[in-house]
């Protein structure tokens, strides 16, 4: 995932095309990768892949949890960790220098060694997750650091050969179908190859000015160490010319897309990265697929990602008797494209209602383990969660949540809190999230009124607040739910619910048996405010319509 607070310079709509391959001047387009797999309904063009169409489970579920975790968290000092080490001055280079060497001697696959992921229990996760009211879960497969979570045939770097020595992905993958939940997987290491380039550096300054790190090693480098028979270039890829302004740490930002002079992925890397994933695809057969990528892996300089794309959705068909029940993420998708991929806005939401279902990701800390949101009890509330939720659902979206996982596999007990919290609310309100459409209109109040435009992959998270006069609507047949974001402090007054806009039977607030009283007026529709409300977080009222 990005830095959460990096606001990426990056274009937002992409020619809707059999197959763009754009590049600056001096590029040349990577090769397309080998076809395999699966024969079946979908090509990997963009007119092949519009034939998708959403599946009413992923529409119905609404809320999931995911577990964001790999061997990045082992350190606990947040997001990008295994770049920033590389960016001598920064606090994660500082820190690293200080507890585990220099990078020219100590590199990230001394963290990746470290990691043993000794507590883990997924069953135990996973049920948590579960009882918080998570319809689906997801687990991560790789991250930019470019470790496989699984016994990957193509990835020798992965976690059954070392760190933990075990199958993550497979570790979730039974907890999910223990527990009756769909089950995603996140991939993120199509931007290794420019995002690992700081391992190519070296100190500026110091006793150690000009001694490389370690991203250049090769297998011969590995003689008598713990990696002796790997290959550190599989991990790092780095044997190639760096990008345009990579000195900078900022220069990726604006290279997410590959232009702006990122440094050309070569066809052996696409063909790699594509097997790795049809691989995962292939043996763990994930009823939802992410990519952190800027419309489709690899995209538009290799055809890498619109053939896993079609892999994926003709896979999921013949697994499913001919229907196809997956569901498949992008980001930064232009109208036509969000058509043939579900749209994922990365902690963010649109403005309005979407007319095609999409997907808020976002954390409650940062997307790996920090400690010191933890030590200053940083992590977003259940009450933020739960608002964030409801809003997204009112514009069609679901909202998958990340739950930051410690290096040993567990979290801590302020993060269990927060799930308690949102399995309290969920237990009395839930009917009024799962199983929904959008209403006519999303919301009324102070919060409808403020300008908030999703940027690049999203990043809007946050900039409006919500309060006791915001409202929220969504319906299940002739029910109309209207959560209020708070403690009402007034009476409720509702201007979209007039007598000359709808017909009312009977009105309920949900973890009352009390009776409510209410007016409809010709302009709206007052209720009392309540003597006792059902949750200091937001309240729904089940508006029964004739």
């Amino acid at each position: 995932m990005k830095i959460v607070s990096t606001v990426f310079f990056v274009s937002a709509c992409i020619g809707f095309c059999q197959v763009a391959f754009s590049q600056t001047p001096g590029q040349t387009p990577a090769s397309p990768a080998k076809q395999a797999g699966v024969g079946g309904k979908f090509e990997p063009t963009w007119q092949s892949l519009k034939e998708y169409q959403v599946p009413e489970w992923f529409r119905n579920a609404k809320f999931g949890i995911w577990a964001h975790w790999g061997p990045q968290c082992q350190p606990e000092q947040g997001d990008w960790y295994a770049r920033l080490m590389y960016d001598e001055g920064s606090e994660q280079y500082k820190w690293h220098v200080a507890n585990y060497g220099h990078p020219s001697k100590a590199g990230f696959k001394e963290v990746v060694n470290d990691w043993k992921a000794q507590n883990w229990d997924p069953e135990k996760l996973v049920a948590l997750y579960k009882r918080a009211g998570a319809q689906y879960f997801f687990a991560m497969a790789n991250h930019h650091d470019n470790l496989d979570l699984w016994d990957s045939k193509y990835q020798s770097w992965n976690t059954v050969r070392v760190g933990p020595k075990k199958d993550i992905v497979a570790g979730w993958a039974r907890a999910a179908k223990n527990n009756n939940l769909p089950f995603g997987l996140s991939v993120h290491a199509s931007h290794a190859w420019s995002w690992l380039e700081t391992s190519q550096r070296s100190d500026k300054s110091g006793p150690l000015a000009g001694v490389p790190y370690d991203g250049r090693l090769t297998k011969s480098d590995g003689k008598g160490t713990w990696w002796e028979g790997l290959d550190p270039q599989e991990l790092y890829a780095q044997d190639h010319a760096l990008s345009e302004g990579s000195d900078n740490i900022t220069s990726l930002f604006k290279q997410w897309e590959w232009g702006n002079g990122a440094a050309t992925p070569s066809p052996e890397y696409c063909n790699k990265f594509y097997n790795r994933v049809v691989d995962l695809i292939d043996q763990f057969n994930p009823d939802l697929l992410y990519f952190d990528d800027s419309v489709l892996p690899l995209y538009p300089v290799s055809d890498v990602g619109l053939k896993i794309a079609a892999h994926y959705y003709n896979h999921n068909q013949a697994t499913h008797q001919g229907k196809l029940e997956g569901v498949l993420f992008g980001k930064v998708l232009n109208e036509e494209q969000k058509k043939c991929i579900v749209w994922d806005v990365e902690r963010g939401a649109p403005e309005n209602i979407q007319p095609l279902a999409w997907q808020t990701c976002t954390c409650i800390g940062d997307w790996h383990y920090k400690r010191s949101i933890y030590e200053k009890g940083e992590y977003k509330s259940a009450k933020d969660v739960i608002h964030m939720l409801v809003d997204i659902v009112s514009k069609n979206g679901n909202l998958l949540l990340n739950i930051p996982v410690r290096g040993d596999g567990t979290i801590d007990e302020k993060e269990i809190a927060v799930l308690e919290d949102i399995a309290s609310w969920m237990k009395v309100n839930s009917e009024s999230i799962f199983d929904t459409r959008p209403w006519e209109i999303f919301g009324e109040g102070p919060s409808t009124e403020a300008a908030n435009p999703v940027k690049a992959q999203g990043f809007n998270e946050g900039k409006v607040k919500y309060t006791a006069n915001d409202i929220r609507f969504n319906k299940k047949g002739n029910i109309l739910y209207a959560t209020v974001l708070g403690r009402p402090v007034d009476n409720i007054n509702i201007r979209s619910l007039g007598k000359g806009k709808a017909k009312i039977k009977n009105i309920e607030m949900l973890g009352s048996t009390g009776k409510l009283s209410w007016k409809q007026n010709p302009d709206n529709l007052v209720i009392e405010k309540p003597k006792a409300a059902s949750s200091d977080i937001a309240v729904v009222y089940k508006i029964y319509l004739q």
